[in-house]
Formats: structure tokens, sequence, C-alpha cells
């Protein structure tokens, strides 16, 4: 009962002051005003609440109307973004008054404006309460029509000194505001992140789009870092935050991992990013915050370690290139002794080498289909000689390598003595994924329609690199058969073991 006693209280004395009030919501609408401020603007309580201040306050035709609107409504967003009251020394705005003949007129009119915020239990600026002063009389004082020189003391010391310091430091303040907004445009902007950590307890006090996007959108303003970003305390950040605020001294990192959570039971996200925590000092040069600046090189963290892998992988596979044409070399020479057949061998090998090299090159080497290997080892014997059947199968450049020179030996004996060495002659290759403990891929080769190929009483470098490329650099198994209708090769080799 004393509490609403005391509620009306206050709503009494509020419609009665002799003082213009009125307030307005988050959105500048008219949600109360008293009595004075009726009576001034000439307006019903019914023609105001709900509606919007600049929509019922318009510019008028005055020369400065349209600055003086402008005014208004930055100290009104002021108020609303501060939190803190905000002032107008002097705001011209005329109001209408009962004219000689009772039909309403302009009155020219100046008046001080304090805008107060109105705040709820959590701080948020809720309404904003506007106190205005008439001090039209003051100014008429120091401004007489036709008077160059103040007529009074009164003039001379409020009219004069006390208005001209008070719009001298609104001057202040609306320059001081409009760079500040720069400035903070410049930093919400800003391509790195940036934030400003308030106190001992690193409040984030500013946070700008770069940061937000970093953090995931989380919503982080007004909060201790050890709160926001809890993963953080884990990996020494808070550490060096509090080492900043204690010792003054600056901390710097270059592309320190960071791990940031995009929800708060979410895995874990690796970020690269380069800072630097510096002090923020007051007047009197105490430590009140920390100012935090970076940027995230994650790309340019993982392009380098991708470019680094794709070095030392083209250095091994090199390594292994020029040993297998080594070895190539060597075979090759031990079963021909004549020049010219030792170079039309060897270079047939090296250019079925090459072949898969170039279809590696296209994939950047990431793997090649064994469809594709086949094709390409074999096309220069006809394709429509060849069947190819089977489903896709990715191979690692390890694989497609040494399948390749398989596939390259085996056309080239076919073409030979084999099935395409005459005209009706042709091979058929069948591979399928077989359905096992451990996976393996089963590949056919067949030769049908041409001449009977006895088995041969020696091992040839062709058999020699066949049955070495399978075993020994696929791990796999091969079957060389020679029934009467075909040569037949049956190769074995695990799907998932890695190929060095």
């Amino acid at each position: 009962m004393r509490k609403l006693a005391k509620t009306i209280d206050l709503v009494a004395a509020f419609d009665s002051s002799p003082n213009p009030y009125m307030l307005l919501d988050r959105d500048l609408r008219f949600a109360g005003m008293n009595q004075a401020y009726l009576d001034i603007t000439q307006r019903t309580r019914e023609a105001l609440i709900g509606h919007h201040v600049m929509e019922i306050f318009a510019p008028g035709d005055a020369p400065d109307s349209e600055e003086e609107g402008r005014r208004l409504r930055a100290s009104f967003d002021k108020v609303l973004s501060t939190g803190q009251p905000d002032h107008l020394a002097i705001l011209h705005y005329p109001v209408l008054i009962p004219g000689p003949d009772g039909t309403p007129v302009f009155d020219d009119r100046f008046w001080s404006c304090t805008h107060t915020p109105i705040k709820n239990e959590a701080g948020e600026v809720t309404h904003i309460l506007q106190h205005t002063s008439d001090v039209t009389d003051l100014l008429r004082l120091r401004y007489k029509i036709g008077e160059a020189e103040p007529t009074s003391a009164l003039d001379a010391m409020v009219g004069g000194e006390v208005f001209q310091r008070a719009a001298k430091i609104e001057a202040n303040n609306q320059r001081l505001e409009a760079e500040r907004k720069q400035l903070t445009d410049m930093l919400m902007n800003a391509p790195g992140f940036v934030a400003v950590l308030n106190g001992p307890d690193h409040i984030i006090q500013f946070c700008n789009d770069a940061c937000y996007r970093l953090v995931s959108h989380r919503d982080i303003l007004g909060q201790p870092v050890r709160d926001a970003l809890p993963e953080l305390s884990d990996q020494g950040h808070l550490d060096f935050l509090n080492d900043v605020f204690e010792t003054g001294e600056p901390v710097y990192g270059r592309q320190r991992a960071f791990a940031l959570r995009h929800a708060q039971d979410g895995p874990l996200d690796y970020r690269y990013i380069d800072f630097a925590y510096q002090p923020i000092r007051d007047d009197a040069g105490h430590i009140v915050g920390i100012f935090v600046q970076g940027h995230d090189v994650t790309d340019v963290v993982l392009a380098a370690e991708r470019q680094k892998l794709m070095i030392d992988e083209l250095n091994h596979r090199v390594k292994n290139t020029l040993a297998t044409v080594q070895s190539i070399a060597m075979q090759t020479a031990r079963t021909h002794e004549d020049p010219g057949s030792f170079a039309a061998a060897f270079q047939s090998r090296i250019l079925a080498l090459s072949h898969t090299h170039d279809l590696l090159t296209r994939s950047h080497w990431e793997g090649a289909d064994l469809r594709a290997v086949l094709e390409h080892e074999t096309q220069a014997h006809g394709l429509g000689r060849l069947t190819l059947n089977g489903p896709h199968v990715a191979l690692s450049p390890a694989r497609a390598l040494s399948l390749g020179m398989v596939f390259h030996e085996l056309a080239t004996n076919a073409a030979k003595y084999g099935a395409l060495a005459c005209g009706d002659g042709r091979v058929i290759v069948d591979w399928r994924l077989a359905d096992q403990k451990s996976p393996r891929l089963e590949i056919t080769w067949r030769e049908l329609g041409g001449a009977p190929i006895p088995e041969p009483e020696r091992r040839g470098f062709g058999t020699r690199l066949i049955e070495r490329n399978v075993r020994h650099d696929l791990h796999g198994t091969v079957q060389l058969s020679y029934p009467s209708q075909g040569f037949c090769a049956e190769i074995s080799l695990p799907l998932e073991m890695e190929i060095a």
C-alpha cells in the first residue's frame, strides 16, 4: 500500500512539475509526458502517445530546422547506444502559441535539453526521459534587435559568457562524437578482429564484425572472457591477458593455435591466429583495459603445410620414379644385347611410365581411376579390341603408377605374341571388389582369338616386372597362365593398404 502511494506521489509530482518532461521508448515513440509539456507543445496526450517523436516534431521551414532535427535525433541515439545522459545546450525549435486573433502561430523558441536513460534491473535502457528548459528569454537578452552591446550585467554574464561556453562545449562534444563514430565504424569494418577488454576481469566492451565471425557470432559482449570463451582458459590466453593487465607489457603471438567452439557443446575448431594484446591506460597512466587485435591466418598456415607436403611428396615420387627408371634400364639391358632393340624396349616402357604421370598430373597427383589407367596404357592398340568391365575404383598415385606399368607390359606382350598380334584377337579385362573381411581388388586379363602362346621356358624382364610390381609394390598376388584359348593373368591386391 505504501509502495502504491509512493508511486502515485511520483506520478503526481511528474505531472504537476512546471518544467516540461516527456518519456520515449526505445523506438523513440511517446510513452508519456507531463502537463507542462502538453501546454508548451499545444498537443494532447492522445495525439502523441505511440507516435514517433521525429514524425510529430518534424523539421520545420526555418533555415536551421533540418540540422536541429539531426542533432536531436543524434542525442537520442547516443543515449540508447551508450546508456549515458546527453545534453543539448541550445536547441532551436519553434512552438505553436495562440495568436492575437486566437489562431495558432509559430513562436521562435530556444531550449536547453537533457536526455536521461531509464534502465531496467538488467541495466538495459528501456526509455529516455527528456527534460527541457526554455532559454529563449536569456538569449534575447544577449541578442536584442539593433543592439550590438550587452544592455546589462546579466546580459553580459549570462547571455554572453555562459551561452558561449555552453555552445563551445556542445560543439566539442559533437566533434568528439563524430570522431568516435568514425573510429568505431573503421574498427567495426576492419579486416582483422578487434576487441576492447575492460578491467581485471577482461569484460568484453567492444567486438567488431571480424571478431564475431571468429567466435561464430556468439553473444559475448558485456561478459568476462572466462565466461564468454571458456575454452580459452586451458590454452594459456587468460594468463597472457592477466600478464598484460598486471605488468603493462604487451604480448604478441604469431600463428598460434586457438581452439574455439562453434556451439556451447560443439567440437573444437582449431584456428591459427596472429594477435597482439596491448594495455589501455587512463590519463593517470593506470591500466584500465586491454586492446586486442589480430588476424585469422589459418588459410595461410594450411596452405604452407600443403605446399610442404606436396614438395615432400614430389621429392619422394621423383626418387621412386628414378629408381624405377634405373631398374627398367638395367633389366632391359640384360635381355637386349642389341642397342637398337634395347632402345626401343626401354623407350616404350619409359613412355608407359610417362603416360601414367600425365594422367596423375591432370588430377594434381590426387590419384586416378582404374579404368582411366587401363585405357591410357592400351589405347595405342585400339580400344575397339579391348573390353573393360568393372566398377569405379580410385587408385592412389603409387598404385596407379605400378598398375600402369603392369598393364603396359601385358598390352605389349599381347601385341607381340598374343591376341593383339593378329587381327581377330581381343582382350577382356574384368575387375571387381571382393566382399571379404579384408577387401581386395581382383583383376583378370584374358586374351581370346589369338595364336596359342606356349609357356615360356624362362622368365623374361616383362614377366619379372609384372611380378615385382604386384608382389613388392602392391603387396598383392599374380597368377600367369597359358591355356590353349589364350593367355590369362589374375591379379589380387588389398584395397586399404597404403603403398609407399
